[in-house]
């Protein structure tokens, strides 16, 4: 396999089992030698770095990650995360009392918490509308999630690949169906960079968000918000600083207000071209291919041994790099930390509503034997304690 050979590139621990790369990504040697070369050059010469070399270090940046979206780089501004985004286009939607803002009930907790926030805020709805588990088809998805549009439905949000049920969503068929509506459509792609093929010019999102750190593999606190160019006026900064009436106005009001955020460290936002080199250089489409094999060839395994179904059929229409299984747990933070401190596995047990699911991801260093682990500790765990229920 040649994600034996990708090992010894990335700097996670040796004696843990490590299979929850989908939470914050992991980081390989390379480009983390990159990112911390930047911030050596940022803390020799703060001045230069911070408002010439390093600008211009970005601007590099952002047009290597716009040819790999295939968008505009001016449609692109780097933030710290997706939290970041989400936030930033609620506050400015300008919602209204009686408008909704149509999601499903599968949703990243902390956007639910965002956009409950501003709905409330303002008097609007937040319609999380349900979704059948397990999925059947795309099109019983679409349909399922179009019942809950009204005429107040002002955006549509949801995930590409969702956290807790690592279900990916067919959301080029929705933003279609919502442009045809006349609604727009913000996708939130935390996961979606580098697990999944991304064109932005065709996608017909009018948002999208999507972490680097992640799949990507950039170092924490890289993220990239996209909004369609007739959009952007819409939409302020969360922080106002120099970029707003700029004394040095560039060609983009846009880059001005969202880029130029005071002090920080963006050197995260500087290994775009590095983590895209690497991935190139060890041909990532047939790592990608070889990581989704060994999820699918695992999941009905899984699924048998806890007695529970898989939330979607088992292609890669709907399960690619991460797989969430139902499991029936009174404890799951406990469950958690066993998996943890005695078998020395990384790996989340997650609640959803009042379901519970365990989330296997699986990157470039993972192989069967680290699956072959998880099976043995849940064997051993149903044997031998309450808080595995079969």
């Amino acid at each position: 396999m040649i994600t034996a050979t990708l090992q010894s590139e990335f700097l996670i621990r040796k004696d843990i089992t490590f299979l929850n790369f989908g939470s914050f990504g992991a980081c390989p040697k390379p480009i983390f030698d990159r990112y911390q070369a930047y911030q050596l050059e940022l803390e020799q010469e703060p001045v230069l770095f911070t408002v010439n070399t390093g600008l211009e270090y970005l601007k590099t940046s952002r047009e290597a990650l716009a040819a790999y979206l295939n968008c505009d780089a001016d449609d692109l501004v780097y933030l710290v995360n997706p939290s970041h985004a989400v936030n930033l286009v609620a506050k400015s939607l300008s919602l209204k009392p009686g408008d909704e803002v149509l999601t499903t009930d599968l949703e990243y907790g902390a956007c639910d918490k965002t956009w409950q926030y501003y709905c409330d805020k303002a008097g609007a709805k937040y319609i999380r509308q349900p979704i059948t588990l397990p999925l059947i088809s795309k099109e019983a998805f679409v349909t399922e999630l179009f019942k809950g549009v009204s005429a107040n439905t002002k955006l549509i949000f949801l995930s590409h690949i969702t956290s807790t049920t690592a279900l990916r969503f067919p959301v080029e068929d929705i933003c279609k169906k919502a442009k045809e509506l006349g609604i727009m459509s913000f996708i939130d792609g935390a996961h979606a960079p580098a697990q999944i093929p991304l064109n932005l010019n065709t996608l017909e999102a009018d948002i999208y968000t999507g972490a680097c750190h992640k799949w990507m593999m950039t170092p924490k606190g890289s993220t990239f918000l996209y909004i369609r160019r007739s959009f952007q006026p819409l939409f302020d900064p969360l922080v106002v600083s120099w970029g707003f009436n700029s004394a040095t106005p560039s060609h983009s009001r846009f880059l001005d207000y969202h880029q130029t955020q005071g002090t920080r460290d963006f050197s995260a936002f500087l290994c775009i071209p590095e983590a895209i080199q690497f991935m190139k250089q060890y041909n990532w489409e047939l790592v990608s291919a070889e990581c989704r094999k060994l999820v699918l060839d695992n999941a009905s395994a899984f699924c048998a041994l806890l007695n529970t179904a898989p939330l979607a059929p088992l292609n890669e229409d709907f399960i690619v790099q991460l797989f969430s299984i139902p499991i029936h747990t009174p404890e799951p933070e406990q469950l958690k930390a066993l998996l943890f401190e005695k078998y020395k596995i990384e790996i989340p047990v997650m609640r959803h509503a009042d379901k519970v699911y365990l989330r296997y991801s699986i990157q470039a260093f993972n192989s069967q034997n680290d699956l072959d682990i998880l099976t043995d500790a849940l064997k051993d765990i149903i044997k031998t304690t309450h808080l595995i229920k079969v």
